[in-house]
């Protein structure tokens, strides 16, 4: 019962941030310099609106702002986004009318989510081993070598991870394809550089979190009984020290969803991500609006996940 109420409780506190986000977001929007869309994105947009007469165009224009409910104050705009949002019906966009936003998403969410995915399996896989090998090797060159690698991957931006592989593996080596989603091939360089961002903060979170859990009493405890370091690290003091990194890997996972904007466009991979950068570049600001409440959305699901599985972890926690 316990569980169920603080469910509730945070479904309830996610409603009403989301809510916040959007009217923000919206107003932002609003407040920006400029208006909805430009008139040059427009005609280009409208094909043969550039022959039109200057009368002609306003009544496009103004037809227009009423397909997109843009003639009526901005706080019946807000209400009515954030009517259709809860029901996941955002409507077309500026520069697809002919298609429902929820349209557009779904058909790219597959990729988007796949990549995310890929990306942190990779980073579980080889992040968690790393941040374990540095602890057992601390102040070793074992343990330099990888914290070393570790902060040059939290550092560096991915795009730009990703443009010196398409400059090594593409140009130089020619082993890989610069784009596209469809073959195996295609998809190691923008795993690999989705991954190693997130790779580099899990490990350095198993280091940090390993270390402070084998300087604990029960770990002396344990080996004092004559456990072996395999026994006592794999039985005792590995899964306590995963605790906080879970914490990580939720949110991560999470913006990865919807944070792949950069590298999506960077190799062509047809996702959300590149679908966004689109709507940036054209001004489409339902899809953008609609991006920015898709990310809040996933953000806090996954918080809200993380926070079960932590107590799940850890039986000392409880639900209040």
């Amino acid at each position: 019962m316990g569980l169920l109420k603080y469910i509730l409780r945070r479904l309830f506190t996610i409603f009403v941030s989301i809510v916040v986000v959007i009217i923000i977001t919206y107003v932002l929007m609003w407040l920006a310099p400029g208006e909805f869309f430009n008139i040059a994105q427009f005609q280009a947009s409208a094909g043969k609106v550039a022959t039109l007469t200057p009368e002609q165009l306003q009544i496009l224009i103004k037809g227009f702002e009423e397909k997109y409910g843009l003639n009526v104050p901005l706080w019946k705009q807000v209400w009515n986004y954030l009517k259709d949002a809860f029901r996941f019906k955002f409507g077309p966009s500026f520069s697809n009318p002919n298609e429902p936003i929820e349209v557009q998403i779904a058909r790219r969410f597959p990729v988007t989510f796949t990549l995310a995915i890929l990306a942190m399996a990779l980073a579980v896989i080889v992040g968690i081993p790393l941040g374990v090998l540095a602890a057992l090797r601390r102040n070793t060159w074992v343990d330099y070598i990888t914290m070393f690698f570790s902060m040059i991957g939290s550092i560096i931006p991915a795009y730009l991870i990703g443009v010196i592989m398409v400059i090594i593996f593409s140009v130089y080596l020619r082993l890989l394809p610069t784009s596209g989603w469809e073959t195996p091939k295609q998809m190691i360089m923008p795993v690999i550089t989705v991954a190693l961002g997130p790779m580099a903060i899990i490990a350095r979170f198993t280091r940090s979190s390993l270390l402070d859990v084998l300087n604990q009493d029960y770990i002396r405890t344990a080996y004092a009984k004559g456990g072996t370091d395999r026994a006592v690290i794999m039985r005792h003091a590995l899964r306590n020290s995963l605790l906080p990194v879970v914490t990580v890997i939720g949110p991560q996972l999470a913006f990865l969803f919807t944070g792949t904007v950069w590298i999506e466009n960077l190799f062509r991979v047809p996702g959300l991500g590149q679908l966004f950068v689109n709507a940036a570049s054209m001004r489409d600001y339902p899809l953008l609006v609609t991006s920015t409440f898709i990310l809040s959305l996933s953000v806090m699901l996954m918080n809200l996940l993380v926070d079960i599985i932590y107590a799940f972890l850890d039986p000392r926690i409880k639900y209040q």
